[in-house]
């Protein structure tokens, strides 16, 4: 009688049969658990499923894509009409050299602030700032005229100095001072204004008194949790080319997204305004100041172009000249955008106002005296 405690042990496909001469089978390897058996020569067989995912993927895309397309035909020709107003046409021109005036400032100093990050070690920003506060507040904002750039630049830059143990204050009064008071800036200034020094004057001090005031009175008053510091790290041990690598393309992606947002909504609000109600009240001393400053902010004109801008505004006091240029590169709509990516809106919703009011009251004791 046959013994059935033991069943007839199935034939294992990948063992040879009995006097068949076969090349031997692989040996096991981390891969067995993804292949999906093997063929008649021995070979291994992919899994049942394998690169499905891959195609799904794949087919997605294609079909996400062919959705922009048609999205982008029919736009086209529902909006075609619509499209070449002269109200879009000056919106995508505002918006345009926004962006265009802006991103190459932009890239210089996403660079400049992945260089400080990568090569200069914290010990050389200790030496070079003092680390009492109220003692770097000054010698900060008196090294924004030595560093050319404009506010697009100034904010990264600042982000780097206090991750390299700068007083927060001391690089926020750079931030300020850097883009308002820079060599090109005070060329660009002179050219504009050409045959009124006094501008030009006018223009450096209410600017640098503004930006140190604006330190001081940050370590009177800022708070730690006000601030948010870039939060990105590296490893130890990376190279210093790869933390520069990583630091630019994280701040270029960064800032720039939130350029772009900031340039929408200067372009959407300069096609808004009309220009009309600036030429009713320019004759009005105070409320002529108040009204440049406001346009200064919602035009978001890069420093080293804001000077041939205000020259233009020939209906407009000096004094009111002088807000335009003081008050743009401190607060306007990208910088705040870029701000809030950088340091968070907690803190733009303190730092702007403040920069605001401190910058109106400079603008109002420098022109009374040198305009």
């Amino acid at each position: 009688m046959p013994d059935r405690t033991t069943p007839d042990a199935a034939p294992d496909p990948a063992e040879p049969a009995s006097g068949t001469a076969t090349e031997p089978v692989p040996a096991s390897s981390l891969g067995d658990t993804l292949v999906g058996g093997w063929d008649d020569r021995g070979e291994e067989l992919p899994p049942e499923d394998w690169g499905r995912d891959g195609r799904q993927r794949r087919t997605g895309t294609v079909w996400l894509f062919a959705l922009f397309i048609t999205a982008m035909a029919a736009g086209h020709a529902w909006l075609s009409d619509q499209l070449t107003s002269q109200a879009f046409l000056a919106w995508a021109t505002i918006f345009t050299a926004i962006s265009f005036q802006a991103m190459p400032f932009l890239v210089f100093g996403v660079a400049l602030s992945a260089a400080l990050t990568a090569f200069v070690p914290t010990s050389v920003y200790q030496r070079l700032i003092p680390a009492r506060p109220n003692r770097a507040v000054p010698v900060a904002g008196v090294s924004g005229a030595l560093l050319p750039g404009c506010e697009c630049a100034s904010v990264p830059i600042a982000g780097s100095l206090m991750k390299g143990g700068v007083a927060p204050a001391a690089a926020l009064t750079f931030l300020l001072a850097a883009p308002a008071i820079n060599p090109i800036v005070m060329i660009a200034t002179a050219v504009a204004f050409a045959g009124q020094p006094e501008m030009v004057l006018a223009r450096f001090v209410a600017s640098l008194l503004t930006a140190v005031v604006v330190g001081w009175v940050w370590v009177r008053f800022g708070r730690a949790d006000w601030l948010r510091l870039p939060s990105h790290n590296h490893a130890f041990g990376d190279s210093r080319w790869k933390v520069f690598r990583e630091s630019m393309l994280h701040d270029t992606m960064h800032a720039g997204g939130y350029l772009v947002v900031g340039g929408l909504a200067a372009a959407t609000l300069n096609v808004m305004v009309p220009r009309e109600w600036l030429l009713t009240v320019a004759g009005a001393p105070v409320v002529s100041v108040l009204v440049l400053a406001v346009l200064a902010i919602l035009l978001s004109i890069c420093s080293e172009a804001d000077a041939f801008v205000a020259v233009s505004l020939t209906d407009f006091s000096p004094t009111a000249k002088l807000a335009f240029m003081v008050i743009g590169p401190m607060v306007d709509l990208k910088l705040i955008a870029m701000q809030a990516g950088v340091f968070g809106w907690r803190f733009v919703a303190r730092f702007a106002p403040l920069c605001l009011l401190v910058g109106l009251l400079s603008t109002f004791l420098i022109g009374g005296l040198v305009l």
